[in-house]
């Protein structure tokens, strides 16, 4: 079998691609690509369409669910205002140093990034890199993420002894990183920055 693309009905192109690591027929939904499958060496093309067939309905409510997160970032990333990178990283830096002199932390260097899937990160030499997109959250939850790396320059984990510290400053945190990942939070992660 030849890797190729098929059009389905009701489904639209579906990648068919000969894989020697794939043990069984996989499929994979991708906003870039659409439908994929992996075809193991000594599956035919008739049985992998055969297996399409069988997931159609599958396929077809997770092409859904991939167009609409589409849309909701596409949405989303018309409706943020733009950053201004210099007037972001001077807040960010601020709010840093307030919070490490309010609670008596030290950290080496601070950097920025534009990072896809985290909103900031702390090196074991306590070098803190925040993504600039903190100054678009809500305050408590841009000082939650700055916290959460201020206490990693004391607990490099996150061990039960690492919440019950950053519970100390910010609350309950757990339900605080839960804040972060529901909702428009997290498509932030994803928008680019204009």
């Amino acid at each position: 079998m030849k890797d190729h693309t098929v059009n389905i009905d009701g489904i639209g192109p579906v990648s068919f691609e000969q894989s020697r690591r794939a043990r069984r027929l996989t499929i994979s939904i991708r906003t870039s690509t659409g439908a994929r499958v992996a075809v193991p060496g000594r599956t035919s093309f008739i049985r992998a369409l055969e297996f399409v067939h069988l997931k159609k309905e599958w396929i077809q409510k997770n092409l859904a669910r991939m167009e609409q997160h589409e849309n909701r970032r596409k949405a989303f990333r018309d409706a943020l205002p733009a950053i201004e990178k210099a007037d972001a990283r001077r807040k960010l830096t601020d709010r840093l140093g307030h919070l490490a002199g309010e609670h008596g932390f030290t950290y080496n260097n601070l950097s920025f990034r534009q990072q896809r899937t985290r909103w900031g990160s702390c090196s074991h030499r306590n070098n803190i890199s925040l993504n600039l997109k903190l100054v678009l959250l809500p305050q408590e939850l841009a000082d939650y993420v700055i916290l959460h790396e201020l206490v990693h320059t004391r607990i490099h984990n996150h061990a039960p002894k690492f919440w019950a510290e950053l519970d100390k400053y910010t609350g309950d945190a757990k339900a605080m990183a839960k804040r972060l990942r529901i909702g428009d939070f997290g498509l932030l992660l994803s928008v680019p920055l204009r």
